[in-house]
């Protein structure tokens, strides 16, 4: 054999050889795409507002937010994710809460930024809390969905979870789907699939709009305003820059999986069953505020 074919094969060898080491990068990266949260707040979140307003168990298992006249107060995650699933017990605020927000969101915090929210809009004592939903795409929202919640919140501890991944956005209310915000792309719907999004829990004024259109406000002696939050979970992609690693479905990135592309029949049937009884706002029915012109996913199948 002459030299040059055994140089020639052994460069061919070489690239084989990073070849597979640049695979097997990958599928670690895969593998670790991937976090279930400590479940403690201290380790997996920061205080961006407020830290006086802001009371952490010792464990760091729970945490609550404050609102009073001097301040609102908000904490943020120490990771931005590309699709998954986020759970989030939460207490709300008891009696009198009129002109109060609380939010739990995901926001990727861009000027043309994407965001899927869930707003808990304080009330009168003695009347149903709304709980109101939006999604932003590219800096864009105007999707907003109000229910009547079918519980007291302000009794005890509910699960709110935001099931992201590359078909369809769900959010529910104790494993009930309230609202599903499918991909539409291939029809021109805007759908948030490439920036990545921190989780976000705050409390704030919003009495300029936020019960009864803004005509109940906030009433500061009934404060300070509390609210709770415990046994949260983050089961998402974590973000290292590259999208693909995050667009995958296996067992790392479950949420990803084609049986998650639509609801399952128990979950339509849950998911007719609150529209039904509890929604007061869909953005899909309003042709006054749209003119007539309502946005293209309003047409769509929904699951």
């Amino acid at each position: 054999m002459r030299p040059s074919s055994i140089h020639c094969n052994i460069m061919v060898c070489n690239k084989t050889t990073i070849l597979i080491w640049l695979l097997f990068a990958d599928l670690i990266r895969i593998a670790f795409a991937s976090i279930v949260s400590t479940g403690n707040f201290n380790e997996d979140f920061y205080i961006a507002w407020s830290p006086s307003h802001i009371n952490t168990s010792p464990d760091g298992r729970s945490r609550s937010v404050k609102l009073d006249q001097e301040s609102g107060s908000s904490f943020v995650s120490n990771n931005m994710f590309l699709f998954g699933e986020i759970d989030m017990q939460i207490k709300l605020i008891p009696g009198y809460s009129a002109g109060t927000v609380v939010a739990f969101y995901m926001t990727s915090d861009q000027p043309n930024r994407d965001e899927i929210d869930f707003e808990f809009l304080g009330n009168v004592t003695g009347q149903p809390y709304i709980l109101q939903t939006n999604v932003f795409v590219d800096g864009f929202g105007n999707r907003e969905e109000r229910i009547y919640l079918w519980f007291d919140p302000t009794k005890d501890f509910h699960t709110y979870s935001i099931l992201w991944n590359l078909y369809q956005i769900v959010f529910m209310v104790d494993w009930v789907p309230i609202r599903v915000y499918r991909n539409h792309g291939d029809e021109g719907v805007p759908f948030p699939r490439w920036q990545p999004m921190s989780v976000k829990a705050s409390i704030w004024n919003g009495d300029s709009w936020a019960t009864r259109g803004g005509r109940d406000k906030v009433d500061w002696s009934k404060g300070p305003f509390i609210a709770s939050f415990r046994n949260y979970k983050i089961d998402a992609c974590v973000w290292k820059g590259n999208p693909r690693f995050c667009m995958v479905g296996n067992k790392t990135n479950w949420w990803n999986n084609p049986s998650l592309r639509s609801l399952s029949w128990r979950q339509r049937r849950l998911f007719r069953w609150a529209r039904k009884y509890y929604l007061v706002y869909d953005y899909c029915h309003d042709t006054k505020r749209f003119q007539e012109q309502l946005p293209m996913e309003c047409s769509l199948p929904k699951y």
